[in-house]
């Protein structure tokens, strides 16, 4: 009787801790990601392995390629998050749109320049052809991209991560990361209206509190996270492997899904100095709310 009691109230805690709790009302989410790729994977390994689920969120988790139209939907109500660069948040705020940044997908650059045999550096790129995708892109596009390579169309292109992996077994060189040149910067964010955010504010705590309890189960479980994105993104298992090491090794996934601030003000110096911006650059703090974070790391007895 002691060995069946035991294991009843065990099955019992076990239930309760991956159940979300029975005061916690199911609330519909819309979520976008700008891509399904292996940076923004943390979001299907939140929506397909339970975790939206266990803080009480159903998850509507749609791709909007280009991360200003996903924005657009933002403002316009037909999602409630949207992941994309972070560039395309700010450009928003400075038009006028009541938006914030609570969370970070990918904490800073991941693409390579990659050229074709002849090329071993950047000085032999002078006058080559060049092709560049958005960073926002898609792996269908930069797939393009490598074919184009194998064609002899461009002399060299930026690939994102894993892609430039299958560039690299195809023979092409590595000619530097844009990592190595700029080494902060704030690639991919979750935003939403601020407004919408304070009004919701628990809601936005459990989302955030979803995606910290990813990035952690990410850390600390290499295979299984390395099988589900191969399995999931469709790459070689040694691609997944390779681009775990990668994104873990360097924080590119933040152990808590945090903002990278110092990057996210490069981003924020850059989008000025490319828009010819009057005035001094805005400091990073104006386009992010960290409460919410901070928040769901307290419940989760980070703080």
């Amino acid at each position: 009787m002691l060995v069946k009691s035991s294991i009843i109230v065990t099955t019992v805690l076990f239930l309760l801790h991956a159940a979300p709790c029975g005061s916690q009302e199911r609330i519909k989410l819309r979520v976008s990601s700008a891509t399904k790729t292996l940076g923004y994977g943390p979001l299907w390994i939140a929506s397909k392995m339970g975790f939206f689920e266990r803080q009480g969120l159903d998850v509507d988790l749609v791709v909007i390629r280009a991360s200003d139209v996903g924005i657009q939907a933002l403002a316009g109500g037909s999602l409630e998050i949207a992941g994309s660069s972070a560039d395309a948040p700010i450009a928003a705020v400075e038009k006028g749109l009541d938006l914030v940044m609570v969370g970070g997908i990918i904490n800073g650059l991941t693409q390579s320049i990659m050229a074709a045999k002849k090329y071993k550096t950047y000085a032999d790129l002078r006058g080559a052809t060049f092709g560049a995708i958005s960073l926002t892109s898609g792996v269908t596009f930069a797939l393009r991209q490598v074919l184009k390579l194998t064609a002899g169309q461009i002399d060299a292109a930026a690939l994102s991560l894993p892609v430039n992996y299958a560039a690299e077994e195809q023979g092409f060189n590595e000619i530097g990361k844009f990592v190595d040149v700029i080494p902060n910067y704030q690639l991919a964010a979750f935003s939403l209206k601020r407004s919408w955010g304070e009004k919701n504010r628990p809601v936005v705590t459990r989302f955030s509190k979803a995606m910290a309890q990813t990035m952690r189960w990410i850390y600390q479980n290499k295979q299984p996270a390395v099988d589900f994105l191969a399995k999931e993104m469709n790459l070689k298992p040694d691609h997944a492997r390779r681009g775990w090491e990668f994104y873990t090794g360097s924080r590119m996934w933040h152990p808590d899904g945090d903002i990278n601030l110092d990057g996210l003000q490069v981003v924020t110096q850059i989008y000025a100095e490319q828009t010819q911006a009057k005035g001094p650059v805005s400091n990073a703090v104006k386009y992010v709310d960290q409460s919410y974070l901070k928040e769901a790391l307290k419940e989760l007895g980070s703080q």
